[in-house]
């Protein structure tokens, strides 16, 4: 056990990585005066931001494997697996339906849209987006299986390493004190794609400053203006949702403040926010859950598959984009349509993690498979789909970071003593390696197995 003592020579060490986020927040505002100062240059800095997104996408497949494999293997009785998985599925669809409520009443007192027109240069857009994702139900659980058991970890689809990591974690799990050693080399490898991913961060002012610089040279602040009600009514109704809806959940059942956990979550929250995307801090809310106490199993089945179903963030976008895109095109939805047009795009939703542009492209899809006039409209949201793409990003995260703390609290799979210890500063999350403090004192303990 990692002694007191021990803590703050740690805690030196740890240091220099506020130099990183640091060097973030000073990349987001020069690549701000970039993109108003030199437009063109700024549009052309967009692949620096695209790169970064990419090598943090990369190391996706591999921590999802790892960590579920971990939790699910390293658990005793398969129905522990199944009670918890249970949970968080229902709690997921009882969040995305809040969260659908929630876009509907502001989106309907607001009545975002009126007053703008439609150009036909934005027409063409809404059909460019649409593409081919409208997908049928049948097309959608039959892309969950991947063509091998490995090309699910290749090409990067969340769901199917999902499929094969649970398949993985319950074969190992049945195979008793024998699948022990293969475990002990899935935890190396999580160890180094960790690590790797540490490595990897270190580039994530270079990418901030590419991704801000070209949004900014691409809008503008005119492009902004005419679009400033949507932005607010989303921005606020994403502000509504977490402090009005998880905030006293996670209160009421966890007894912790929303405001600790989203501090602990500091660091997170600014890398989504210069990449507009909640998927590249997806293998640090995975360290940062554990480190917080909350049990292996609980975090490797929570936090994947939140990723895919818990997208809170998302279903807001999806409502209030949809009553705007109708409204601006002069022709409103009735509350009918409105909840049957949502409900589908609910379900259409699942499996777009976290990533830029997945949210636009599933509303185009769901306009043209529902109400195919309004595909136009898509056109209007795509000046601002990045700006929006930020607060989807952040509420998607907040959403999932809670989820897992509330399933860790009512199956009983939390330790409440470090979460103390962590929230009063006591054991700082080890930035240099993405494990706490005790698992790397711990790292000697395999030694008895060579025996």
């Amino acid at each position: 056990m990692a002694s007191k003592d021990a803590a703050p020579p740690g805690t030196r060490r740890r240091d220099r990585t506020h130099f990183l986020y640091i060097a973030v927040i000073v990349a987001v505002l020069a690549g701000i005066a970039v993109g108003f100062a030199a437009p063109d240059l700024g549009k052309a800095l967009k692949p620096l931001g695209t790169g970064f997104v990419e090598l943090i996408k990369m190391m996706i497949s591999p921590i999802i494997f790892c960590t579920i494999v971990l939790g699910v293997g390293g658990v005793r009785q398969a129905a522990k697996v199944g009670k918890v998985g249970g949970l968080a599925l229902g709690y997921f669809l009882a969040m995305s339906v809040v969260a659908l409520i929630i876009g509907l009443v502001v989106g309907n007192f607001l009545h975002p849209g009126e007053g703008l027109h439609i150009t036909e240069e934005l027409r063409g857009a809404g059909a460019e987006q649409a593409g081919e994702e409208a997908k049928s139900t049948t097309e959608f659980v039959l892309g969950i299986i991947p063509n091998t058991l490995v090309s699910a970890l290749t090409e990067g689809e969340v769901l199917q390493t999902l499929l094969v990591a649970l398949l993985a974690g319950f074969a190992l799990q049945s195979m008793g004190s024998r699948g022990a050693p293969i475990l002990r080399g899935i935890e190396h490898v999580q160890r180094l794609v960790f690590k790797i991913l540490a490595i990897v961060m270190w580039a994530a002012p270079i990418g901030a400053f590419g991704a801000i610089a070209a949004v900014v040279g691409a809008t503008g602040l005119d492009a902004l203006k005419s679009l400033a009600v949507i932005m607010f009514g989303f921005y606020l109704t994403c502000v509504l949702f977490i402090f009005l809806v998880l905030g006293p959940m996670l209160w009421m059942f966890a007894r912790i403040s929303i405001f600790s956990l989203l501090r602990y979550l500091g660091r997170e929250f600014l890398l989504i926010v210069s990449t507009s995307s909640s998927e590249a801090a997806l293998p640090r809310l995975i360290a940062r859950m554990e480190h917080l106490g909350v049990s292996k199993p609980v975090v490797g089945i929570s936090v994947p598959t939140g990723y895919s179903f818990n997208l809170d963030g998302t279903m807001i976008y999806l409502t209030m984009s949809s009553l705007f895109i109708a409204t601006a095109l002069g022709d409103p939805l009735s509350l009918g349509e409105q909840v049957g047009l949502l409900l589908f795009m609910m379900v259409a939703s699942k499996g777009a993690a976290g990533v830029s542009g997945a949210g636009l492209a599933t509303l185009a899809g769901g306009l043209q498979s529902h109400r195919p006039e309004l595909l136009d409209g898509v056109g209007l949201i795509v000046g601002i789909d990045r700006f929006m793409s930020e607060a989807r990003a952040l509420t998607n995260f907040a959403g999932n970071a809670v989820a897992t703390v509330l399933i860790g609290s009512w199956t009983r799979e939390i330790d409440r003593e470090q979460v103390q210890r962590v929230f009063s500063g006591q054991d700082p999350f080890n930035e240099q390696t993405f494990v706490d403090d005790h698992d790397d004192s711990a790292e000697p303990e395999p030694e008895p197995v060579k025996a």
